[in-house]
């Protein structure tokens, strides 16, 4: 018999230290997340790009894609944004759990947690956000349609998209980033490091279409 019993999740933690902060991320490696249960490099790199640039999201409403374990929104909390997590319903377990471990309970109401289903579930959720993350959100081409739809539901002309993608290791990200996104949205890349890209993207507007 296994030493693990399959009915708990077995939760591996790692520590990350960013823009002054120390976060404690868990990781439920046996509950049947799948890629869900890792912190990737493309998370790494946005988190990072927010201490580079010594970021501030007081006053922003930020919505995040594919939360995965929180470590992304959990750093826009704590940075000021008012940020609401969502991913498939199996994962909020986790990203509860780091919620917890990581914001203070005087912030704590900044952090929403919801399930989003891309390509549906927009309705349950309000369309003013003036930020969204991505980190490592573009991997399986057949989602490729659903996150355009999600993306074009949840962006104004005010909003601004950050995503960060691993262009060598993802299926289609290369695409996805050249040729699909681009039709429906400007974007440029604002950082790159080994395969790791940090994108800006914004609505394309009318003008921007001719």
């Amino acid at each position: 018999m296994s030493g693990i019993d399959d009915r708990k999740p077995w939760r591996q933690e790692k520590i990350y230290e960013f823009c002054g902060y120390t976060l404690k991320i868990s990781m439920f490696k046996n509950s049947f997340l799948g890629v869900s249960a890792y912190v990737w490099e493309p998370g790494i790199e946005l988190c990072q790009h927010f201490q580079n640039m010594e970021m501030n999201f007081v006053g922003k409403k930020i919505l995040e894609l594919g939360s995965g374990t929180g470590i992304v929104g959990i750093l826009a909390v704590l940075l000021g944004g008012d940020v609401t997590l969502t991913d498939r319903p199996d994962v909020l377990k986790q990203i509860k759990h780091n919620v917890s471990a990581n914001v203070p309970s005087h912030s704590r109401h900044r952090a929403n947690i919801g399930t989003l289903v891309w390509g549906s579930d927009h309705d349950n959720y309000p369309s003013d956000f003036d930020i969204i993350l991505g980190s490592d959100i573009v991997y399986s081409p057949t989602q490729f349609p659903n996150l355009i739809k999600t993306l074009q539901h949840f962006c104004n002309e005010n909003t601004i998209i950050y995503l960060s993608s691993n262009l060598k290791l993802r299926v289609g990200a290369v695409h996805f980033h050249e040729d699909i996104l681009p039709k429906k949205f400007n974007s440029e890349i604002i950082c790159s490091n080994n395969g790791n890209c940090i994108y800006k993207v914004t609505k394309k507007l009318p003008i921007d279409a001719n």
